[in-house]
């Protein structure tokens, strides 16, 4: 066992923690996306084709085949190529768990003899009598792609591989890879990136003009596009392929820039590039597995999902204002691990162009989902309508929060003193600059202080009539994290007037049963794959998953993942902000009402905060649709998932102990942890 110092997102504080010591480990395994990799079957079909196909190409050429499988994970690609008739493999895989699983599971498959796993980096592997490699393979398979392609560091490693592990020619699986893109207006999108102006009755709140010019985070932002409706984004470029990359050649590492010249389809604001990429398993394009978008697809095709793979978001450094018919260049900046894209007239492509880095502060502390939350409308306007209620010309308001807008309406309303209280100094930073933009640097004050540090002098000898929050802080991951509220309540409590009004009164913790569309394949047995035995890797899976995960919930946007609703919506828990945090542990438990019938995956857990009596805010569930269970999510918030074991058939039942979901929740103040625990009791079960 070993002591691990880790922040308490709910608490603040920091905690020593024993693990076992191969908990990172168990954390890694249980978190991966290898269970995803395995039920993607459009790619795993592709893969087996065009391996075939490559052997049979070597062996028509009175070779033998010899096959580098680049991170072989559970030998899966390096097993199809020893039944497709290659000659022997040589399966490289860095992470040691995974490649001691590959041994277990090519053994078990009866391919021990033909194929043997590395467990090094492709880089470190060497080919002679004593080396790792008896001879220089003429086959590469390799599956170093993420949804960017080449930001898990393909190219440098197939660059390496070509030129030391290769033989003079080879077959590659896939043989291509084809990057495209296409510009787009998006106000939606665009409102992941910039704070926007946002106008309300009581006075419109500028964003600093830094913060407008920032290129900002220089990480692409992968999310299902298929999600998106059509109505978010209007195109104002066709489809362009932006670069190639022949696998069968050699490869180069070194940076360069695309440049694709197209003409406006449209009038617009040029502010994201949507991109996607697919790959060629042979030479001739007739196998292709493609990461396109549903949208793309024709009516009622079928349309391959996965999660390991998506699409991707770039946002532009500046708005672009384009008109029908103009010439353009959009220029795709590439080196080692990322893209990058800037637009500009066709004079000016030739310009360089540095990969975009945050400036302002904004792009560090808040993610994209938070700008979301920043600029929504109907959010802020309910915060308006809350803070009209509760302050009075007197008020000294106090925010706790990081980088929250409240503070600015806080003032706009009528508050006669207001504090910020933020977390870390980058925040401070962050906060200066919104204050000074709307000209209230020397009227709201900022404590760059822990909550039980916060003084009277600090506060102007003066206690606290109003305390607010949205509440939101950026080590949340959870829903429930943002409790952290509550526990500087408690320790803000010296510093509250007896009859402090607490915004938001309250919070309550609400779930709902469901069957999801296609996630459950992230945590799902494979089985089998393609033909072969991978049961090894399930059962390593699922004793990482038990070793804790299995107790715990994943935060996931669910707006990108549908899923219908096989419960009531039912509150668990309710936390009353305007007490100080109790001694004892708060407890829930009973039964979920189900509703319809249905393959039930797990349960979806959100926060609602009960702003004022009559106004709330959900971090979760928006709209349920009665008559088909459909479900609308809040998508600038994460959603916490508790997935079952295993799937649970369920129905609608008028007993309770035949058919229904008991569920047990204890929220234990002292440690600020909350354990959940939730049990089928159904004649179905899958459990």
């Amino acid at each position: 066992m070993v002591f691990c110092g880790r922040v308490n997102p709910i608490t603040g504080s920091l905690d020593w923690i024993e693990e076992d010591e191969n908990y990172d480990y168990h954390q890694e395994i249980s978190r991966s996306s290898y269970a995803d990799m395995l039920h993607d079957n459009d790619r795993n079909t592709k893969y087996y084709q065009g391996i075939r196909a490559a052997v049979k190409r070597v062996k028509e050429r009175g070779e033998e085949a010899i096959v580098l499988d680049i991170g072989t994970g559970t030998g899966l690609l390096s097993m199809m190529a020893v039944r497709a008739g290659a000659d022997y493999c040589y399966a490289i895989e860095v992470f040691k768990p995974m490649a001691d699983a590959a041994v277990q599971i090519v053994k078990a498959n009866g391919f021990g003899d033909k194929i043997r796993v590395i467990n090094k980096h492709s880089t470190e592997v060497s080919v002679g009598s004593d080396g790792d490699m008896r001879q220089r393979a003429n086959i590469l398979i390799t599956e170093l792609f993420d949804t960017e392609l080449i930001g898990e560091g393909a190219l440098p490693s197939y660059e390496h591989a070509q030129h030391n592990l290769m033989q003079e020619h080879w077959e590659a699986v896939p043989h291509r890879a084809t990057v495209y893109a296409q510009v787009v207006e998006s106000h939606r999108l665009w409102s992941w990136n910039k704070l926007f102006s946002m106008h309300l009755d009581c006075g419109t709140i500028k964003p600093p003009p830094e913060m407008q010019s920032c290129p900002g985070a220089p990480s692409v932002c992968d999310v299902q596009l298929s999600q998106l409706s059509p109505g978010d984004f209007t195109p104002l470029s066709g489809i362009h392929v932006v670069f190639r990359v022949d696998f069968s050649k050699q490869v180069s590492s070194t940076p360069v820039s695309h440049i694709v010249s197209f003409r406006s389809l449209a009038n617009g604001t040029a502010q994201v590039i949507l991109s996607w990429w697919d790959i060629d398993m042979d030479p001739e394009a007739t196998i292709n597995c493609s990461m396109k978008p549903a949208w793309l697809y024709p009516p009622l095709h079928p349309v391959p999902w996965r999660d390991h793979w998506m699409q991707c978001v770039y946002f532009l450094p500046e708005e672009i204002k384009v008109t029908q018919g103009e010439d353009f260049s959009l220029v795709a900046h590439q080196d080692d691990y990322c893209l990058w894209y800037n637009l500009t007239k066709p004079s000016a492509a030739d310009s360089p162009a540095e990969s975009p880095a945050c400036h302002c502060g904004s792009h560090i502390i808040w993610n994209r989902p938070r700008f979301g939350e920043l600029n929504d409308q109907n959010r802020m306007e309910k915060y308006q309508e809350a803070l009209k209620k509760v302050l009075r010309p007197g008020s000294v308001c106090l925010c706790v929060s990081d980088g929250s807008l409240l503070p600015i309406m806080a003032h706009f309303i009528g508050a006669s003193q207001v504090f910020t209280l933020e977390s870390s100094s980058m925040a401070h930073q962050l906060m200066d600059k919104l204050l000074q933009a709307n000209n209230l640097k020397e009227t709201i004050h900022i404590l760059q202080k822990s909550p039980d540090k916060v003084t009277t002098a600090d506060l102007g000898e003066r206690k606290v009539t109003t305390l607010i929050g949205e509440p939101f802080f950026t080590t949340s991951l959870l829903p429930w994290h943002n409790l952290c509220f509550w526990y500087s309540r408690t320790a803000l409590s010296e510093n509250l007037t007896k009859d402090c009004t607490v915004l938001p009164m309250s919070a309550s913790l609400f779930v709902l049963a469901v069957e999801f569309k296609d996630l459950w394949r992230i945590r799902s047995p494979c089985g089998s794959c393609e033909g072969f035995d991978v049961r090894i890797m399930d059962e390593m899976i699922k004793k990482s998953l038990d070793f804790r995960e299995s107790q715990e919930a994943e935060p996931h946007p669910l707006w990108e993942y549908p899923c219908t609703a096989l419960s009531d919506p039912t509150k668990l828990l309710t936390f009353d902000f305007r007490e100080n945090i109790p001694t004892e542990d708060l407890k829930a438990e009973g039964s979920l009402n189900l509703v319809r019938s249905g393959v039930c995956h797990g349960v979806v857990l959100w926060m609602a905060y009960q702003l004022t009596e009559d106004t709330s805010i959900s971090t979760g569930l928006l709209q349920l649709s009665e008559e088909t269970g459909d479900c609308q999510w809040y998508p600038h918030s994460k959603q916490g998932i508790y997935f079952f074991t295993s799937p649970w058939t369920l129905e609608p039942s008028p007993t309770v102990s035949l058919n229904s979901i008991i569920y047990e929740l204890t929220f234990k103040p002292q440690l600020g942890d909350l354990r959940m625990s939730f049990i089928c009791k159904s004649s179905h079960s899958g459990s």
